[in-house]
């Protein structure tokens, strides 16, 4: 089974959109797959429970079918940093139990192909003490970086390849998202701007998902490449 973390530059650099369409590729290379987002932030109230778009999006890509509460047993609903709504909905959160939690949802649960996505970037807090990044380093697992596509994303993704490595962990890949509809092929200097990142990195680029007017895993997934994950 292979696994990997996803994270990204910053939050909301695309990461769901990239797990959902790699999962998607996956799935249609008949591999089994599994999506998991333990903690999320700004869910909603639902019949069954605070639900997460996000987390909900990794669901759909997950085959065969999982329950909710294996993608996503950590929801919240403030639209906020996840250790602060933890911490106002008195949950606070623990990298040995998320860790602990996950390493029952592999074993249990085994795909050929599973992806787990942290939340907004590398150094975004778990609690006081602890980061998302803790969960990667605990499980040792190779890390896919979603890079945003649009000003100051050269330094941020390259700060964000640095913090990986510091941690002792391999970079297995790199997908540009591009979020910014000015800042795309067309725009002056964007290939320089790829060719700088795919030197720096260190890490082979999975694919560059232009601005989507209607983003869903199955049109991304036609920008992005397994091969070099193999």
């Amino acid at each position: 089974m292979s696994a990997y973390f996803v994270t990204g530059t910053n939050t909301d650099a695309g990461k769901t959109l990239v797990t959902s369409a790699l999962l998607y590729a996956a799935r249609h290379r008949n591999y089994s797959t599994l999506g998991l987002k333990p903690v999320a932030s700004g869910s909603e109230q639902t019949e069954k429970g605070l639900c997460n778009a996000d987390a909900l999006a990794l669901r759909a890509q997950s085959t065969p079918p999982v329950a909710y509460s294996c993608v996503n047993p950590f929801a919240f609903a403030p639209t906020i940093a996840p250790h602060l709504a933890a911490a106002e909905a008195g949950c606070p959160l623990s990298a040995a139990a998320i860790i602990d939690m996950l390493r029952q949802t592999l074993a249990q649960t085994p795909r050929d192909f599973t992806l787990i996505e942290g939340a907004g970037g590398w150094r975004v807090p778990l609690n006081a003490d602890e980061d998302f990044s803790d969960l990667a380093a605990g499980l040792k697992l190779p890390v896919i970086l979603t890079v945003g596509l649009t000003l100051g994303c050269l330094n941020h993704a390259r700060l964000t390849a640095e913090a990986i490595a510091a941690d002792g962990l391999t970079l297995a890949g790199w997908v540009g998202s591009t979020i910014d509809p000015a800042f795309s092929a067309d725009a002056p200097r964007f290939a320089a701007n790829l060719a700088l990142l795919e030197r720096k990195l260190g890490a082979p680029c999975l694919g560059v998902i232009p601005h989507l007017e209607c983003p869903s895993a199955e049109a991304a997934s036609t920008y992005l490449t397994l091969q070099e994950l193999q």
